[in-house]
């Protein structure tokens, strides 16, 4: 008889929610730092999408507005 491979449980992923949609916010402004720091490490840098579930427009808008932010040194 062979061995049974143990089988692999899949990981149910429940699907983001842009966050900033649901908040009904529509323009993200470089001097808002504490909107900023919530989605950037600790080292600055920004988190993708995948991770903060955010949409593509935000996300966008959401980078613009960090690197203005760095220019400025608001944030790391």
């Amino acid at each position: 008889m062979k061995a049974q491979k143990p089988r692999r449980r899949r990981k149910v992923m429940r699907q983001k929610n842009c966050r900033l949609c649901e908040n009904k916010i529509f323009n993200i402004d470089f001097k808002d730092v504490e909107l900023l720091r919530r989605f950037q490490t600790e080292g600055g840098k920004i988190l993708p999408r995948r991770i903060t579930g955010n949409c593509f427009k935000h996300q966008k808008l959401l980078a613009i507005a960090v690197k203005r932010a760095r220019i400025l040194a608001l944030v790391l």
